[in-house]
């Protein structure tokens, strides 16, 4: 696989928060909500978001895993990407469960406009345990995985490198990010700062946080503020367009190949 790029080297940075990106963005909102797109309709047809001929633009898919041990927040990170509500208690996802999510970025070399279209796989641990066909259906034609452990979480943390040693060993050229959630809890870590930067020198992959906090409210105190929304996830789209783009150019050889130094 190649090493990852530089961030802010393969898309323009906060270009979402600029009148143009805000712009591009109102296809995603209806009144300050976010839209929800299904997976597919009948027939086959894919539901997209509807821009004004003259925002017309082309769309790139992804299909990505979100993996990591129950109870790390796994489908609250798909519900806050998608601007959905995230669930107050935990339960374990009974099967695989997917979530489409929209999000335009614009590209640096070119200043073209991309919408990437992400599909998120989430499936139960004791699913994944139980059914064994469930997790090649998880893996099969995947374009990234997320690794997700908990920062209140230690074991979760500790699980990662076997987690990512497996996927490298059966799918070397699918990207690879890590997201640590429930950094709102970060004076009750168990995982200290000086772990990560170990972690991050030891396997040269993005790592970003999220925090677990529910999202912001319009004025009448019970539906999410889309927009507010998007601010508060923002970095991990960003993320993971740069990350599939750049891996993209490499696999059509517009870009030259740098390997990564990721443990074997």
């Amino acid at each position: 696989m190649a090493r990852p790029p530089a961030p802010g080297s393969v898309i323009v940075p906060d270009w979402h928060e600029s009148p143009e990106g805000k712009e591009y963005l109102a296809c995603i909102l209806r009144k300050n909500r976010r839209r929800v797109f299904a997976p597919s309709l009948p027939r086959g047809l894919l539901e997209r978001p509807v821009l004004p001929p003259p925002l017309a633009i082309d769309t790139a898919s992804y299909k990505i895993f979100v993996s990591g041990k129950s109870g790390v927040g796994k489908t609250a990170l798909v519900a806050k990407l998608a601007g959905l509500e995230v669930p107050v208690v935990h339960h374990e996802t009974t099967g695989i469960q997917t979530t489409v999510v929209f999000w335009p970025a614009k590209l640096q070399t070119s200043d073209r406009v991309v919408m990437f279209r992400f599909e998120f796989w989430d499936c139960g641990e004791t699913a994944l345990k139980k059914f064994d066909h469930m997790l090649p259906a998880c893996k099969e034609k995947t374009d990234a995985f997320l690794f997700l452990f908990s920062f209140t979480d230690r074991a979760s943390f500790e699980d990662l490198p076997g987690q990512l040693a497996r996927i490298t060993g059966e799918a070397p050229g699918v990207v690879r990010m890590v997201v640590g959630s429930k950094f709102d809890q970060y004076m009750h870590t168990d995982v200290p700062e000086r772990d990560l930067t170990a972690f991050r020198q030891a396997w040269e992959l993005p790592l970003l946080r999220v925090k677990s906090v529910p999202g912001r409210r319009l004025a009448d105190g019970r539906t999410l503020d889309g927009r507010a929304g998007l601010a508060d996830i923002a970095h991990v789209l960003n993320g993971l367009v740069e990350q599939l783009w750049h891996q993209d150019q490499v696999a059509a050889g517009l870009l030259p190949n740098t390997p990564d130094n990721t443990p074997s």
